[in-house]
């Protein structure tokens, strides 16, 4: 008889799956820069959300009934009838504007440190990528509980492709599935939340982890760690992944999931941020709600689009202002990477884009007014000049002398 002890089985495994090898190359053989700070805990917060996410939308599934009759009534039914479906549906939608505020703070991380630098343009495009797969799984997914906001948000949404040139009519049609938004758009969103898009942001993210592991991770001094090794071959500025960071993290997701299931308990609507009060009246294609507006984490671009009088050219900015986004790395001709030794001319560029930005994602969510028309006008302007001159003050400023090793 064969002793079925725990080393016997891991070795046994071991053998027949590369278990360890992954461990020894990706966890404790992948040395990371021993300076991570605060900001670089929010891409594994991005991970997280994401496993919550699909684990919490899977349960929804479950119950919820995608067809126009029915869709608001079983939403009420999860709510209200199944066991703990309350708690499932506001970690699902609190999840929802969590994940986008990770997200963002991940991607301001970026930019301060200048992680899109060469060698890590691919990376940041395929995080793009991935931020383009997230617009695309919110909206469809705002639209699911088919409450006012739910219709009418599909209704304005799906008619700025009406816009292009030649192809707008039919565009939008393919996107509603019908002439008008109906429930046969509601299952074509479903299918699209539920299967299309996160089949492609799973491969996206696994692609962005594989392109991270190949150049490794930026720091906030943005030095090369690889350029400095020890006798063994590891980097001298850096640790570890494992168990040093892991262990970091995982303080770091109990403060998460403090904050995050205080919110779900005590303010999952959080003042109609995050739950509008229309969307808990059911969809009803007669009657308009007073404001048409989507969620926070899609308004600065609402906001550029509303700032353009003219619908295709409205269309086109907001297209560019993603679009921008791309070629970021393209853009910084700087020597350095970090905000911390650049000069005066980025530090204040960045400051103004970061005011920018989130003055269009409040002016998206207010009625329109001339007033904050002008201000997003304005908004719009500075959010274009901080990419379009980029090249120009990135090149001729004068930077600070960059330290030989990590501090």
């Amino acid at each position: 008889m064969r002793n079925f002890t725990f080393p016997y089985l891991s070795n046994w495994f071991n053998a027949r799956f590369p278990a360890r090898e992954f461990s020894e190359k990706h966890l404790e053989g992948y040395y990371a820069p021993k300076n991570f700070n605060f900001w670089y805990y929010f891409g594994s917060f991005s991970l997280l959300v994401l496993v919550m996410q699909i684990l919490t939308g899977i349960w929804l599934t479950m119950e919820y009934v995608p067809t126009g009759d029915e869709a608001f009534a079983s939403v009420q039914h999860i709510m209200r009838e199944v066991n703990f479906g309350w708690l499932i549906r506001l970690m699902h939608t609190t999840g929802a504007s969590a994940f986008f505020i990770v997200v963002y703070l991940h991607m301001y991380r970026g930019l301060i440190y200048g992680s899109y630098q060469k060698p890590r343009e691919l990376l940041w495009v395929i995080g793009m990528l991935i931020y383009m797969c997230l617009l695309a799984e919110a909206f469809t997914g705002y639209v699911l509980p088919w409450g006012q906001m739910s219709f009418w948000g599909a209704e304005v949404i799906t008619s700025f492709a009406s816009a292009i040139p030649w192809v707008g009519k039919y565009l939008v049609l393919w996107l509603r599935g019908d002439f008008n938004v109906s429930g046969v758009t509601l299952h074509r969103f479903f299918a699209l939340h539920v299967v299309g898009i996160p089949l492609i942001l799973i491969g996206f993210v696994f692609l962005h982890l594989v392109a991270l592991h190949y150049v490794g991770s930026n720091n906030p001094d943005g030095i090369d760690i690889k350029k400095r090794k020890n006798e063994a071959g590891h980097p001298i500025d850096g640790i570890p992944f494992h168990p040093y960071y892991t262990v970091k993290d995982l303080m770091g997701v109990g403060v998460f999931l403090l904050v995050f299931f205080f919110v779900v308990f005590y303010m999952p609507t959080m003042g109609g941020l995050f739950l509008e009060p229309d969307n808990y009246q059911q969809a009803n294609p007669l009657q308009t709600p007073p404001e048409i507006s989507p969620v926070w984490y899609m308004t600065p671009f609402y906001a550029i689009l509303r700032a353009i009088p003219n619908k295709l050219f409205g269309l086109l900015a907001m297209a560019a202002a993603i679009a921008l986004m791309f070629v970021l790395p393209w853009l910084d001709r700087s020597r350095v990477r970090s905000i911390r030794y650049k000069g005066n001319f980025s530090q204040v560029a960045l400051t103004v884009f970061v005011i920018c930005f989130v003055g269009l994602g409040y002016l998206g969510t207010q009625p329109v007014s001339v007033w904050k028309t002008f201000c997003a006008q304005m908004f719009t302007l500075g959010y274009f000049a901080f990419f379009l001159t980029m090249p120009f003050y990135t090149r001729y400023e004068k930077t600070k002398p960059v330290p030989e090793k990590v501090r």
